[in-house]
């Protein structure tokens, strides 16, 4: 399988543990929605649609990258595009 780049990371920071993760591909904002995002809410539906639109060329990578960060500040994550590693994996 090749990973779809999405441009810089971003990196989440869950704000009660001060836990990171960063996201580099659609392919891991794809298994986070479907398996570990924190929130069930519309924003996590959506951004779940919009990354499957991205990875079957149905859609733009960019949109999936914003939806993807709507449901973030929804689940309550802090967001920093960078390309800094995070705290933990």
């Amino acid at each position: 399988m090749i990973e779809i780049f999405w441009g810089p990371k971003m990196v989440l920071t869950e704000i009660e543990t001060g836990t990171q993760e960063a996201f580099g591909t659609i392919e891991k904002a794809h298994h986070w929605l479907s398996r570990k995002w924190p929130v069930a809410d519309s924003a996590a539906r959506a951004a779940l649609a919009q990354v499957e639109a991205a990875m079957e060329c149905m859609g733009s990578v960019q949109d999936a990258r914003s939806a993807f960060q709507d449901a973030a500040c929804s689940a309550g994550f802090h967001i920093a595009d960078q390309s800094a590693q995070p705290l933990a994996s």
